[in-house]
């Protein structure tokens, strides 16, 4: 604080030598405030909750991550993806939110020194908030731009070894960002513009984040579907049968209950609740009668073309890998 008054009292400084000045004691009193709270969390013994996050055994102790629960997470990430989108639906399209140099966004191309699109930089901003509280050290969380993680705040947390080791280097975000803005958002949204980027943006990151760890789960799913048939996809992996693991992961009839529960829950979702109890036989059996956000087949059909498909894309790159 001191060094900042200096500056602000220091009339010859430029503007960009006291910014630059101000950042160095804010990430100064970061660093302070970072050794000040650790060492209180090493002054206490048994006193201290916080104590056990430095310990390397710090374990999740929820069962969000056993193989046991894949189909129950994988129903309950349908529900938040179907709020998701349906908040999303509300806004235009925007095109301008996800082209580059089209908002003046404080976020340039390192390379070529273009102006980001504001999806990009809303992207990158939330993962710098999130990865500093270990969201990515996660196996089941991928960040959009992993190369630009901040360091943690907090001590990573033992997940346990669910999974293969290559599951670590399976990251296809790229795709599934493209896939978004290309295919699910013109495909659900009004076309044109409302100047309404703030809020579309922010329903983009939730949506993308929340997409992006339904696809990438496909590693559990694989890993599960492997230790139950360990044999069959030995024969296949070993042959490196990429279209074989495919034929013998898919299962049509599991995929059509999938859609059907997904066109189901976004019917309920998206319509209008009032105090009165809705009758699912009319929601289900007379959709004609019924006004939704957004028409249930158009999210199930996402469901279907996009987003099933890419996760079983990421099951077979995963089990090429699984007995290395």
């Amino acid at each position: 604080n001191n060094n900042n008054n200096n500056n602000n009292n220091n009339s010859s400084s430029s503007s960009g030598s006291s910014l630059g000045s101000a950042r160095k004691n804010r990430q100064r009193g970061c660093n302070e405030r970072g050794a000040s709270t650790k060492a209180y969390g090493n002054s206490r013994d048994n006193a201290n909750p916080l104590r056990s996050i430095n310990d390397p055994n710090f374990a999740d102790l929820s069962d969000r991550l056993k193989l046991d629960n894949v189909r129950q997470s994988l129903i309950r990430q349908e529900d938040s993806i179907i709020f998701a989108l349906i908040e999303r639906s509300q806004y235009k399209v925007n095109d301008r939110v996800y082209k580059a140099n089209s908002i003046d966004v404080p976020c340039y191309d390192a390379h070529t020194g273009v102006r980001s699109s504001m999806l990009e930089f809303m992207l990158r901003e939330r993962e710098q908030m999130d990865g500093k509280i270990r969201r990515y050290t996660s196996p089941d969380e991928h960040a959009f731009y992993p190369e630009s993680l901040p360091p943690l705040v907090i001590p990573p947390m033992n997940f346990g070894e669910v999974l293969h080791e290559y599951a670590l280097k399976i990251n296809i975000n790229d795709r599934i960002k493209e896939m978004y803005v290309e295919n699910i958002v013109p495909g659900m949204c009004e076309s044109g513009d409302d100047n309404n980027y703030g809020s579309a943006g922010l329903c983009d990151v939730n949506c993308l984040q929340l997409i992006s760890r339904r696809i990438h789960y496909g590693k559990f799913v694989a890993e599960a579907k492997f230790r139950a048939q360990p044999e069959e996809y030995s024969e296949l992996i070993h042959k490196q049968d990429g279209n074989g693991l495919m034929q013998l992961l898919t299962n049509q009839a599991v995929e059509d209950r999938v859609v059907a529960r997904v066109t189901n829950k976004a019917a309920f979702y998206g319509q209008d609740i009032n105090e009165e109890v809705p009758d699912a036989s009319k929601v289900l059996t007379n959709p004609k009668n019924q006004k939704y956000k957004v028409a249930p087949e158009i999210i199930a059909n996402l469901y279907f073309k996009w987003i099933m498909p890419m996760t079983k894309d990421v099951q077979v790159e995963y089990l090429l890998r699984r007995l290395d």
